[in-house]
């Protein structure tokens, strides 16, 4: 029988999506909603994201603007910066 199980294609790396995944969550904002801006700082945010795939995070969400209500936008370039 074969497999038909979607997959996605993340940076050439296969995710096989047969089972729920978990996402962790970077927020690179110095802003941040939920953590107060704990990972604004680039070594922060990379110890977290290493923390997150430790505990079990299939995939990581790194946000680069706040969602926090009343929070400024922020240009495309600015988040780039921050996410990439």
């Amino acid at each position: 029988m074969f497999d038909t199980s979607p997959v996605l294609d993340c940076a050439g790396r296969p995710l096989r999506l047969d089972r729920p995944r978990v996402m962790g969550i970077v927020n690179v904002t110095p802003d941040s909603f939920s953590d107060g801006g704990r990972h604004f700082d680039t070594g922060a945010a990379i110890a977290h994201a290493l923390a997150l795939v430790e505990q079990g995070a299939d995939l990581l969400d790194v946000g680069g603007e706040s969602t926090r209500p009343g929070a400024a936008h922020v240009s495309a370039q600015e988040e780039i910066d921050r996410v990439v």
